[in-house]
């Protein structure tokens, strides 16, 4: 079997009639003085009950044009959106203890067709005598471009990898997204004016300089850099592996033998990815270890659910202090850790407990510790500042410097491809308004 047929899609889409009887059970709550709670959890501000309206009655174009007015990249948020914590988690059925209006399915369902149909995702606005360049093709970027370029702004876009996507591309778990439709999105955004320059790596205050020089703003949205390294005694052995490139040699379709124990270190989503993919290729144990407890794990408690029932075992205040095996990884020794009192950001320390050290077997271990900022950044820019790692921009802008804009992980360090999006939009109105009025 080939690697990723082990990993059939979460989110099967819907047929034609299952998506009609789904949109028929929308209660369509808003008001005339209120919004509806879907869109208010919604980051892009997609008009749900409005789009949903459409598909019952039959108008399923209309309802991708609908979803496409907020967010470019919705074919691919449909997909890979935590859904179950956004528009989906607050819609009034969940609170009356009834399932609650398959959100995502739907919109999959519309944009799938408007794909298929040769639809644009907006019309061109009268051209702009502006130009933007964005540095960084990951969903903030492609979000900004694209609402830039529907607004008639010449707008290119830069990233030193072959293909657009960024970590919905490289690190996204392949039963939520493998490729498409990421290339049927450059196409559209190219229709709408985006120019893409792939392939093109700029490090450097001169290359940026370079290659930006007619630009009149520049959007920044690098994302993070690589994984945050296991530091202790054994992470040289073979069978450990960074999660990023765990996750990449999956989405290439290249097989990995992770033997029968597995063992994922980190609390995040990643490393809940990372454990459900080694159930999938045949792991018989996998344990996530995690140095705190579940209340302070920052991976989205639906899933942390769906991987325990799935078979992933868990063990908490457990850090990992070295690696054991003779040239290949054979087992992980960690010592129990304790909750200490609350830092200054409100979260709990954690102390080690003496003489508490114990072993897990493991064939294979994944870090998935959370990636690097991209400190290099500022350089780049005069004014461009940094805190804690992360670009400091106008929450209400995007704007991080003279005529410099910012969004996505590199500046809410690392959240969902719709946040990235809805921040892309954000900087793109806030560059149009200085741009125009200039």
């Amino acid at each position: 079997m080939a690697v990723l047929e082990r990993f059939p899609e979460l989110r099967r889409p819907l047929s034609p009639d299952a998506a009609l009887l789904e949109a028929d059970r929308c209660l369509d709550c808003a008001g005339p003085f209120t919004s509806p709670p879907c869109t208010e959890a919604c980051p892009a501000q997609v008009d749900v009950p409005r789009f949903i309206r459409e598909l019952a009655a039959g108008a399923t174009l209309d309802a991708a044009h609908t979803i496409y007015r907020e967010n470019l990249l919705a074919g691919t948020c449909a997909r890979v959106c935590p859904v179950e914590v956004l528009c989906q988690g607050a819609c009034v059925l969940a609170h009356e203890g009834q399932k609650p209006i398959e959100i995502a399915a739907l919109q999959r369902f519309a944009t799938d067709a408007a794909r298929a149909a040769g639809e644009p995702l907006r019309q061109r606005g009268p051209h702009a005598d502006a130009r933007v360049a964005v540095i960084g093709a990951g969903p903030a970027g492609l979000a900004c471009a694209g609402e830039l370029a529907a607004h008639g702004i010449e707008v290119t876009v830069f990233d030193e990898h072959s293909e657009i996507g960024g970590t919905v591309r490289t690190a996204i778990a392949p039963y939520r997204q493998v490729v498409d439709p990421l290339p049927a999105e450059r196409e559209a955004l190219e229709q709408l004016g985006v120019r893409f320059r792939l392939r093109t790596r700029l490090a450097s205050r001169d290359e940026i300089e370079a290659f930006t020089a007619d630009a009149d703003a520049v959007f920044v949205a690098v994302g993070l850099g690589e994984d945050r390294a296991l530091d202790c005694p054994g992470a040289d052995l073979a069978g450990c592996w960074p999660s990023l490139e765990f996750i990449a040699e999956l989405k290439h379709d290249r097989d990995v033998e992770v033997g029968e124990y597995v063992v994922v270190l980190g609390g995040g989503n990643t490393a809940i990815d990372v454990a459900r993919e080694a159930i999938r290729l045949g792991a018989r144990h996998v344990t996530l270890a995690y140095r705190r407890t579940r209340d302070e794990m920052p991976a989205y408690g639906f899933e942390v659910d769906e991987a325990a029932a799935e078979g992933v075992r868990f063990e908490w205040l457990a850090a990992p202090v070295a690696l054991e095996g003779d040239g290949h990884v054979e087992r992980v020794v960690f010592q129990q850790m304790a909750l200490g009192e609350p830092g200054g950001d409100g979260r709990r320390s954690i102390e080690p407990v003496p003489c508490s050290y114990f072993r897990v077997p493991a064939d294979t271990v994944v870090a998935a510790l959370g990636q690097r900022p991209r400190t290099e950044v500022a350089e780049w820019f005069e004014g461009l500042t940094l805190e804690r790692g992360r670009i400091v921009a106008d929450p209400r802008t995007g704007r991080a410097g003279p005529f410099v804009y910012a969004g996505g992980d590199a500046v809410n360090g690392g959240s969902s491809v719709v946040q990235a999006v809805a921040e892309g939009k954000r900087a793109a109105r806030a560059i149009e308004e200085a741009l125009c009025a200039s």
